[in-house]
C-alpha cells in the first residue's frame, strides 16, 4: 500500500477517535461531572495517538510536515461533518460550506505546487 494512502487511512482512524473524545460528551456525557468526562476523553484519545503517530511517521516518507498537517486538518473536518450530522444532529449551513471551500483551496495550494 502506498505510504500516503496508508497515512490517510490511519489519519481517518485517528480523527474518528479524536472527534469522539472531544465532542462525544456533548451528546452522551453532558450530565456527568467534568473530571469524569476528561478521564473518559483521555482514555479515548489514547487510541487516537495509536493511529496518529504511525500515520505521521509513515506520511513523512512522502509528505512535508506542512502537508501532513493540512491533510490531517482536512480529514478532521470530513470526520467532524459526518459526526455532527449523525451524532449531534446538526445541519450543514451555507456559511460552513463556503468556509470548507476555502479550506479545500488551501489544500490545493499545499499539494499541487511542488516544494523547493
Amino acid at each position: 500500500m502506498h505510504p500516503i494512502l496508508k497515512a490517510t487511512l490511519l489519519l481517518f482512524a485517528s480523527n474518528t477517535f479524536m472527534t469522539c473524545a472531544w465532542y462525544g460528551h456533548l451528546k452522551y456525557l453532558h450530565n456527568r461531572p467534568l473530571f469524569l468526562v476528561i478521564l473518559i476523553a483521555w482514555g479515548i484519545a489514547f487510541f487516537e495517538y495509536c493511529f496518529q503517530v504511525p500515520a505521521n511517521r509513515i506520511g513523512a516518507t512522502e509528505l512535508s510536515g506542512y502537508q501532513l498537517k493540512i491533510l490531517q486538518e482536512i480529514i478532521t473536518l470530513i470526520v467532524f461533518v459526518v459526526f455532527a450530522r449523525f451524532v449531534l444532529n446538526e445541519s450543514m449551513r451555507w456559511n460552513y460550506m463556503v468556509a470548507f471551500g476555502f479550506l479545500a483551496c488551501a489544500a490545493f495550494f499545499a499539494f499541487y505546487f511542488k516544494a523547493d
